[in-house]
């Protein structure tokens, strides 16, 4: 049985990064799991990231739960997803470094809300570095116009993608995330029933994550 959580507080780019790790006993790849926004309330303990986190633990992941920045003992303030997408890049860095010196494990992102937006940035920047991750789940990702105040504009995905929304999601409307998926020929993942934050629709998230990418 897997252990619980393990707590990292690491020097990161622009001062602390708290991470929870959860590892698998062993490693068969490396993920980076992205919480909600700052801003309204979003850390690593969110109940969608820690699914998203378990779930990729149980296919063998070494999965990484930052707090963004100013969040619990993570330092800086928030960016708008710029320096958030460069201590994500900074955080994979240090896993390779720990798990995978020579460069050989898969890369997963995996993604919720403003998470899910700034790993599109993350993904934009492998796929340039010529190191594209291989997996990428994106849940109720932060797309177009939201609340008549804040516009998000995620960077193109692989098709492959695995996007995930509810049906009942107020705060990112599921036309949101077909407008962004449709130019991109990107199924999305439907739940019936499901809100944004996936009240009662956790555990079909977690299995629809496990068909998906077992191998």
């Amino acid at each position: 049985m897997p252990g619980p959580s393990e707590h990292w507080l690491l020097d990161g780019p622009v001062g602390p990064m708290e991470v929870l790790a959860d590892l698998p006993a062993s490693p068969a790849g490396l993920a980076l799991v992205a919480h909600p926004h700052p801003l309204f309330g979003g850390a690593n303990t969110n109940k969608v990231t820690y699914t998203l986190a378990h779930a990729l633990r149980d296919l063998g992941y070494v999965a990484l739960r930052p707090n963004f920045r100013g969040v619990g003992k993570s330092g800086g303030t928030h960016d708008l997803g710029v320096g958030e997408t460069d201590d994500l890049l900074w955080l994979l860095g240090e896993a390779r470094r720990r798990f995978d010196p020579e460069g050989r494990l898969p890369v997963a992102l995996a993604g919720f809300s403003f998470g899910a937006y700034v790993q599109t940035r993350v993904a934009k920047r492998l796929e340039q570095a010529q190191t594209p991750a291989k997996r990428m789940v994106f849940v109720g990702i932060a797309a177009g116009l939201l609340e008549g105040t804040r516009l998000y504009e995620p960077e193109a995905i692989a098709p492959d993608s695995l996007l995930i929304h509810g049906d009942r999601d107020t705060i990112v409307p599921l036309a949101n995330a077909l407008a962004f998926a449709t130019p991109l020929q990107i199924p999305v993942v439907v739940i019936p029933g499901a809100d944004h934050f996936f009240h009662g629709r956790l555990p079909l998230l977690r299995n629809i994550i496990t068909r998906a990418w077992r191998d």
